[in-house]
């Protein structure tokens, strides 16, 4: 791949047009690009505020130009460009990767979104409760307890609760409540991090909550999280796993800051 290609894959060519082929073969390859430019920064334009690299626009990977309208995470989107070294590590930008999603996929396809996040709220983690020990009990008790007064007391949705895993049918008026507050979320960026947050912990109470600042990032985490740090007070910690939670820990946060930088 020359240096050329690297430019268009990235800034796009106005004169060409994208070829999926070779993009997919590119990504297939395993060598990261090298960054091929000096700045990284932010224009404003009839769009919003625009990513540049070298006052060039950038492009997402369907080749629009990435754009956003809040100011405040198109400077972030330049500070996570900048911070890129030798070369262009697609792992350490999950602020990208999120804005890309929401141009490419939550843009032209909101109401799949919505009914897919909607969903959730059928059987959200919340709801489901362990009988025993008592320890779990009181721990998911203490975590979940807070969240579901206020999907109660905010959002009007009443939740069933179920021990185990059998299923249990929620209130109509409950889940109409919560897909009302998802529809509510109209920045493309925010409901992508609203949906980024909510597949990391299958509770898409706990990404309300953290969208409307009733938990923070760090609290929702751990509420989604309390039957792994049970086990491993219990059983030990294992290093591959808490790893591995590590990572998806980072892509949470990292929602939750485009969420809150789109509001």
């Amino acid at each position: 791949m020359t240096n050329d290609d690297v430019t268009r894959d990235w800034l796009g060519d106005p004169d060409g047009t994208a070829d999926p082929v070779r993009a997919a073969r590119q990504g297939a390859k395993p060598a990261l690009p090298k960054r091929f430019y000096k700045e990284a920064g932010i224009a404003e334009a009839e769009d919003g505020f625009r990513l540049v690299l070298d006052g060039r626009p950038a492009h997402s990977p369907t080749r629009r130009r990435i754009a956003v309208r809040q100011r405040a995470l198109a400077e972030a989107l330049a500070a996570e460009w900048g911070a890129q070294e030798e070369v262009i590590d697609p792992t350490q930008m999950p602020l990208t990767r999120l804005v890309n999603s929401a141009i490419d996929g939550v843009a032209d396809r909101r109401e799949a979104v919505v009914d897919d996040l909607a969903a959730y709220a059928g059987t959200d983690l919340l709801a489901y409760r362990a009988g025993d020990p008592a320890r779990l009990v009181a721990a998911q008790a203490a975590a979940w307890d807070p969240v579901l007064d206020w999907a109660h007391e905010t959002l009007g949705a009443r939740f069933v609760l179920s021990e185990g895993v059998m299923h249990v049918t929620q209130p109509e008026a409950s889940l109409q409540a919560v897909r009302r507050s998802v529809e509510a979320v109209e920045s493309p960026t925010a409901l992508a991090g609203l949906h980024s947050m909510t597949t990391l912990t299958g509770s898409v109470l706990i990404a309300l909550a953290v969208l409307h600042g009733r938990l923070t990032p760090q609290e929702g985490w751990a509420a989604a999280h309390v039957d792994e740090t049970f086990q491993a007070e219990v059983w030990g910690r294992d290093a591959e796993a808490e790893a591995r939670l590590d990572k998806r820990r980072s892509e949470f946060e990292a929602a939750a800051r485009v969420a809150a930088l789109s509001a």
